[in-house]
């Protein structure tokens, strides 16, 4: 991609103007909550440097302090360049878990609460001009169960499949400079059918407007394709491009697992033909539509073989080391045979997300759970997951939405209506601001109005696997036998109506060296491992209604041992043997 830049946190929105805030920031606890009263707000003496955006449990942070410490506070001295001069200067929060609070000089700006989506502020009022700046940021955490958590416990140790908490700062901090007028946001649709593109656009104007125009230039492998340029009267604006070109040998190109073709395409605003704002993105042209029980992407139907990936490192946890180690995450995920991912309770860091778009990764974007029902559950959960719908849209790798998994947070969805409502409307809300992908409403069993029906079976052996399903789709999507411990595809007053069929979690094999658990018995060599991986995945591909699967899952992590990697990324069994199974 010609506007690529290594290590930029929001790489579907370019600006050359930026400063990257991570590295060593002031830190300490305040497990009483006494700071705000003490004034730290002001600056305060720091107990130790912390490594952001590590979260201080983690060893990449420095201090590597797993236990829960419901208050922490951060530190930095800033100084706007010369290029962020006489602009607006952006402050941005790529993730903060959970409440953030934030004060520029002593001063407050603003607050954010969601452990997920990213966030911003405009500083530019409480700066000085030409001088060091301090930042100040609190942010409160708790072990509350209604707070969207996802693999994060709320206990003392680890338990199950939940591990060490992350409290804090644990994606990139930066800084942004724009002027008065610029583009806030752009919203990209491709119409795959149309040959076309459609701009959803939302610019800052000003306090006093001026005569702004707006030019979308869209290129393919550095040629031109089209530009078109729109007044900007008012800040919300759309334009749809056609991208027909003579010029291409096949005249448009379309983005797919095999051949991730990327339209380039510049946003440049002018305010009396001076140039104001420039940004950089991209966009791919595919469709996802659902046909006769199969997923198709690009009109035609695609098998998915997605990997789980719960997006946790050895030393820091859910923040990737670095983008080096994202990259090196997907290319292992191909190597293995897979062609998507499965990103499980998680929202994952937008250069994943980009990688992703770049090597033709399919994505199942998923969201971190809540552990009970009630309106401030519901309340906390809707707001964030919007927010990520809307963070992710122009993605074209993202192909599916998973706002729900296993009845997580909504436990008693078999029989309470109350819990079934609810997960009835973050579907159609889904759908309002996404009715192009989608959306799977409750992973894995007991689904309520879901696009495809995702069944999780760890079921051991292959012929077990084909007795239970070959002669018995009916059975099962009619609830007259349970799937898996006695759970069922659907809850009681929601019929299937012919959607695909996906086995979205099984195998989780693990080793009987390792310490810690997987799923079913340990095998003791890497011919078991091999004999039982393939007898479960060529059962799956066996089912002829069964469309696609996804294993559990790419890599240990932590007391859960059953990853085709180490936590360390250490291979356990050759990838391309893998490889050669799930491409028989």
């Amino acid at each position: 991609m010609t506007h690529y830049r290594a290590d930029y946190p929001r790489p579907q929105f370019v600006r050359e103007a930026w400063t990257n805030l991570n590295g060593a920031w002031d830190f300490r606890f305040d497990d009483e909550n006494a700071g705000e009263a003490a004034q730290w707000q002001e600056g305060f003496e720091a107990e130790v440097q912390i490594q952001v955006p590590f979260a201080y449990e983690t060893k990449a942070s420095g201090i590597e302090d797993p236990t829960f410490h419901p208050y922490v506070w951060y530190q930095r001295r800033v100084t706007v360049p010369a290029e962020g001069q006489g602009k607006q200067t952006v402050l941005h929060f790529q993730a903060v878990d959970y409440l953030a609070k934030v004060w520029v000089n002593g001063t407050f700006v603003g607050s954010h609460t969601g452990g997920y989506a990213a966030f911003s502020f405009d500083i530019t009022p409480y700066l000085q001009a030409g001088g060091d700046n301090l930042i100040v940021v609190k942010v409160e955490d708790s072990n509350d169960c209604t707070q969207p958590r996802g693999k994060q416990r709320w206990r003392e140790e680890n338990f199950g499949c939940w591990y060490v908490q992350t409290t804090g700062i644990w994606q990139s901090v930066w800084l942004e400079y724009v002027e008065a007028e610029h583009v806030r946001t752009v919203k990209i649709t491709p119409d795959l059918d149309a040959n076309a593109v459609h701009f959803d656009y939302n610019v800052a104007i000003g306090d006093t407007p001026q005569e702004l125009e707006l030019t979308t230039r869209i290129t393919l492998d550095g040629q031109l394709i089209r530009e078109t340029a729109v007044r900007v009267d008012r800040r919300e604006l759309s334009a749809t491009v056609d991208l027909i070109s003579d010029q291409r040998t096949w005249r448009v190109e379309s983005w797919s697992s095999q051949n991730p073709k990327l339209y380039e395409v510049t946003f440049t605003l002018r305010s009396g033909g001076k140039l104001v704002d420039e940004v950089h993105s991209y966009f791919g042209l595919r469709k996802v539509s659902i046909q006769k029980g199969k997923v198709l992407l690009n009109n035609t139907p695609i098998y998915q073989r997605l990997i789980l990936d719960q997006g946790y490192w050895q030393d820091s946890h859910l923040t990737p080391p670095s983008e080096e180690a994202l990259i090196a995450d997907i290319d292992a995920i191909l190597a293995m045979g897979y062609n998507g991912v499965r990103k499980h309770q998680k929202t994952e860091d937008p250069r994943f997300l980009y990688w992703c778009d770049v090597k033709g990764v399919l994505v199942w974007s998923e969201v971190a759970a809540t552990y009970e029902f009630n309106d401030r559950a519901m309340r906390q959960f809707t707001e964030e997951w919007l927010d990520l719908v809307q963070q992710q849209y122009n993605h074209p790798s993202i192909i599916t939405w998973v706002p729900f998994n296993e009845s997580w947070g909504v436990a008693n969805i078999f029989n309470d209506r109350r819990q079934q409502q609810f997960t009835e409307g973050i579907y159609y809300l889904t759908k309002a601001i996404d009715p192009h992908r989608p959306v799977i409403v409750n992973d894995g069993w007991e689904h309520t109005i879901s696009d495809i029906i995702s069944l999780h079976d760890y079921e051991e052996r292959g012929e077990a696997f084909l007795k239970r399903y070959v002669n018995n789709k009916d059975a099962i999507t009619s609830n007259e036998i349970s799937h898996m411990n006695s759970k069922y595809a659907m809850a009681p007053g929601y019929e299937y109506r012919g959607q695909p069929i996906i086995i979205s979690e099984f195998g989780g094999i693990a080793f009987t060296s390792e310490e810690g658990w997987g799923y079913g018995n340990q095998v003791d060599s890497e011919e078991a491992f091999l004999e039982r991986f393939q007898s479960i995945t060529q059962a799956i591909k066996d089912t002829d209604y069964i469309c696609g699967y996804c294993y559990t899952q790419v890599s240990d992590v932590q007391q859960e041992v059953n990853g085709l990697l180490t936590e360390d990324r250490q291979p356990k069994v050759p990838l391309e043997k893998l490889k050669a199974i799930n491409l028989a």
